[in-house]
């Protein structure tokens, strides 16, 4: 049966990366997704720790080296992705 205390259960915020290689490097052109409940209008981005952008959208494409992360209402912040030059 379903149990509500397992981590596949649980709401979290996810950063995809496409193309899904690691490191993620810049000449890849890099994609970033936002994934986690609320609206897709709603993602707050972060870069290197400070906030970068406000109610952008959900995905957007790279053009600077840094470590991203994102954050939704309702499932928190996403693990950071480094993206390297």
């Amino acid at each position: 049966g379903w149990c509500p205390l397992s981590p596949a259960g649980a709401q979290t915020t996810q950063l995809l990366v496409e193309p899904p290689w690691v490191p993620a490097v810049l000449w890849d052109r890099v994609t970033l997704t936002c994934q986690g409940s609320g609206t897709a209008g709603a993602t707050t981005w972060y870069k290197d720790g400070q906030r970068w952008g406000q109610e952008a959208p959900d995905h957007f494409n790279v053009t600077e080296s840094g470590i991203y992360t994102c954050e939704r209402p309702g499932t928190g912040l996403s693990p950071p992705v480094t993206v390297s030059d």
